[in-house]
């Protein structure tokens, strides 16, 4: 199986561990959110758990942790900068911004393929002053097909995933599937740049 440590905390605390390992994201367990949410397809394709509750906590774990996050950046801040720069989350602080600068508000659907950042990126656009309705249609809208897609993937291909990550390291094919999906999305994204003035008068 995918993760012993999952397996592990689902006999103790049943599908309530899925919904914490996404509200708390990197406080949580210390497993990667795509691994939890593959284990939690593949023992929907097992039967051994119901899989609309399964993916109901998923989503709602992470509808509640991007959430709190906006308000949290809404509300304090300045001091979530100050906090975020001071601790090792620094790092990801710095993507965030890379990736605001470059995409600007699609920033918060391609944050959600990356660890870690799919959590600051709603911090951040709760400080830089995103209306919610924007935020919301963004973030939630990712979250829905993020999760979606990786569950259905654990749902729908269990038995395979299972032997071939006893025999791969699951750090090393998260990150492949990472850079598969990121690819993917960022080839399908035009920024369309302002023509400069010297371009403009020479059409003229």
């Amino acid at each position: 199986m995918i993760s012993g440590t999952i397996l592990h905390l689902v006999d103790h605390y049943g599908y309530l561990i899925f919904y914490l390992a996404f509200c708390l994201g990197p406080f949580g367990i210390p497993v990667p959110n795509e691994v939890t949410i593959l284990t939690g397809g593949i023992l929907a394709d097992n039967g051994a758990l119901n899989p609309w509750i399964i993916y109901a906590c998923i989503l709602l774990g992470l509808l509640t942790a991007v959430t709190i996050g906006y308000l949290c950046g809404k509300l304090f801040g300045q001091r979530m900068v100050v906090f975020l720069q001071k601790n090792k989350v620094n790092r990801y602080w710095i993507k965030v911004e890379n990736l605001f600068n470059k995409y600007g508000d699609i920033a918060m659907c391609v944050g959600f393929l990356l660890p870690v950042v799919r959590y600051v990126v709603p911090v951040f656009a709760g400080i830089n002053g995103v209306k919610y309705k924007k935020f919301a249609l963004f973030s939630y809208t990712s979250s829905i097909v993020w999760t979606s897609l990786f569950f259905t993937i654990g749902k729908a291909y269990g038995d395979q995933l299972s032997q071939l990550l006893s025999l791969v390291d699951v750090k090393s094919l998260v990150i492949v599937v990472f850079l598969a999906v990121l690819i993917v999305a960022l080839s399908k994204i035009k920024i369309h740049k302002p023509k400069d003035a010297s371009q403009a008068l020479v059409h003229e």
